[in-house]
């Protein structure tokens, strides 16, 4: 079955950074595009970034364009988001996103979240 493990949340003063990792498995990962979204505390989820399956193509939310990177390995089953510069309002819990075909339908898979507090 499809499982996405998020890692690498933390706490970290504001300016700093961290390397948030999703290991997938149970399905084709280099087929799927994947994406990074964010929930902060009281407010809706929201993507934040979104690479190809081949990774040759990115979008960002315009809250983290310039900060945000996000990068995959097909081998290692792996999509990362480096988060750079951060601020207080990044602080949210960060989750992985692949939609995947199954029996003819598209079907959203979510890991379990990695918090991401940025305060001094």
């Amino acid at each position: 079955q499809v499982q996405l493990v998020e890692s690498g949340g933390g706490l970290v003063q504001p300016g700093g950074s961290l390397r948030l990792s999703c290991a997938a498995s149970g399905f084709t990962f280099s087929t799927y595009a994947m994406s990074w979204y964010r929930q902060a505390p009281g407010k809706e989820r929201e993507l934040v970034a979104v690479i190809a399956s081949s990774g040759d193509w990115t979008n960002y939310a315009d809250s983290v364009k310039g900060r945000f990177t996000i990068s995959r390995d097909n081998a290692k089953y792996t999509v990362a988001l480096q988060i750079n510069s951060l601020k207080p309002e990044d602080t949210a819990v960060y989750f992985c996103k692949a939609k995947v075909l199954s029996l003819s339908t598209m079907y959203d898979y979510w890991g379990q979240g990695t918090q991401v507090t940025v305060s001094s």
